[in-house]
């Protein structure tokens, strides 16, 4: 969430009544100050959006409380429990059952209004959800959406329910920002990477 929030919230947040802070200060220890929610999308939290589940006590969540506090202005109404019901200590979530996961999350998007969203989650997730999807793309298409994500790699993919074409106008138009950098093809990232 600090990386959602970090991405697309505004500068400087300043006490308001009638505005709550993306981000509360220092949170996570962070020593960061509060992250505005001035002019920024709605986020909004979602439990199927999530790295591989169990085992490793990193991905285990912590009670949604606890992120409603830090996160005031997210939206955690999604989420029905407080507590991370799906993360398992001796357990660990198959690449199969991400994937499947993966989908299931799709699925909802597809039932969403907007036309544009930014998805923020783990890597691990996004590369076995996305695997699973586009199967009938063009192979090209397929290599590429399938490639591993680098840390905070930011890349823009246009999926379309074809069944939907033309049906709705978009309803996205929020006056925030676009983040800076170039967007560049994964294998482009990595040669420049690689030169560094």
């Amino acid at each position: 969430m600090q990386t959602a929030v970090g991405v697309f919230g505004g500068e400087g947040y300043t006490d308001r009544m009638d505005l709550l802070p993306l981000m509360v200060a220092n949170a996570g220890n962070s020593g960061r100050s509060a992250i505005s929610s001035l002019n920024c999308p709605p986020i909004i939290a979602v439990e199927l959006c999530r790295e591989h589940l169990g085992v490793h006590p990193c991905d285990k969540r912590r009670n949604i409380s606890d992120y409603q506090f830090l996160f005031p202005a997210v939206d955690f109404s999604l989420i029905e429990s407080d507590e991370d019901v799906l993360w398992q200590a001796n357990v660990r979530e198959t690449k199969e059952e991400v994937a499947a996961r993966g989908m299931k999350f799709m699925n909802w998007l597809w039932t969403r209004k907007e036309k544009e969203i930014a998805i923020v989650t783990h890597s691990g997730f996004l590369f076995h959800t996305l695997t699973a999807f586009g199967n009938d793309c063009h192979p090209s298409v397929k290599i590429e959406i399938c490639k591993h994500f680098a840390n905070c790699e930011l890349r823009s993919m246009v999926i379309v329910d074809r069944s939907m074409t033309g049906s709705d106008l978009p309803t996205t138009n929020y006056p925030g920002k676009i983040p800076p950098g170039p967007d560049l093809p994964s294998d482009v990232f990595n040669e420049n990477s690689s030169e560094k």
